[in-house]
C-alpha cells in the first residue's frame, strides 16, 4: 500500500541517524538512507512543518540474550549526523530504549504542536523505527513510514517490518511519494 494522505500537521522523526550508528553494516547503503532522510527535513522545514531528531544515548535496563555491548560511547558517537542540517527549531531527543517516546518529551512536545501525524525514518528498521512507529500509533497519531529512508542490520527483519507490522499501524511510501503529498498541499 501507499502513502494515501497527509495530515495538515504532521511531522518528521528521524530515529537514531547519529555517528555511532550510521558507521555500522547495514542491509541497504546507508547514502541513500541518508540522503533520503535528509531531502525529507529540508521539504518538511520548508513547509513549516516540525522535525524531530532522535539519537540514543543508552538502553533499557534489564538482562536480554543477546549482549548488547559496553554501556560506555566514545566522543561523537551520539552526535546526530551533519547531512541532517540540525536547525535551532529541530527539536532533538535523546532516547536510552528503542523507542523515541518513552520516558522522553516527544509525546507532549508533539501535541503542544497540534501533530496529528508523523512521518518516520532512520535505523535500525525492526528496532528503533519500529518501536517508535508502535508507540505513535498507541498514542493516536497516524503513522506513515518512508520505506527507502530506512535500514536494519538484517534483511529478514527489516522485510518483516515493512510487510508484516508497518501495514498494521500506518501506511508505507518512499521519500519522494510523501514529498509529493507535501508539494500537493502546499
Amino acid at each position: 500500500m501507499t502513502v494515501t494522505t497527509l495530515d495538515p500537521k504532521t511531522a518528521l522523526i528521524v530515529v537514531d541517524l547519529q555517528n555511532g550508528i550510521v558507521s555500522r553494516p547495514a542491509v541497504h547503503p546507508m547514502d541513500g538512507v541518508v540522503k533520503h532522510a535528509a531531502a525529507l527535513t529540508e521539504v518538511f522545514r520548508g513547509h513549516g512543518l516540525p522535525v524531530v531528531l532522535v539519537n540514543v544515548a543508552g538502553g533499557a535496563p534489564g538482562r536480554t540474550e543477546q549482549p548488547r555491548g559496553h554501556r560506555e560511547f566514545p566522543a561523537g558517537w551520539t552526535d546526530l549526523i551533519p547531512e541532517l542540517n540540525r536547525q535551532p527549531q529541530d527539536h532533538v531527543v535523546t532516547k536510552h530504549t528503542p523507542g523515541a517516546f518513552t520516558n522522553t518529551d516527544l509525546e507532549a512536545h508533539l501535541k503542544a504542536l497540534g501533530v496529528t501525524q508523523v512521518v518516520i525514518v532512520g535505523v535500525a528498521t525492526s528496532n528503533g523505527v519500529e518501536v517508535t512507529a508502535r508507540q505513535a500509533y498507541e498514542l493516536g497519531f497516524n503513522v506513515t513510514l518512508a520505506t527507502d529512508a530506512m535500514t536494519d542490520l538484517h534483511a529478514d527483519t527489516h522485510a518483516y517490518s515493512i510487510t508484516r507490522v508497518f501495514p498494521r499501524i500506518g501506511e508505507t511510501g518512499t521519500t519522494q511519494e510523501i514529498i509529493d503529498l507535501l508539494e500537493k498541499s502546499a
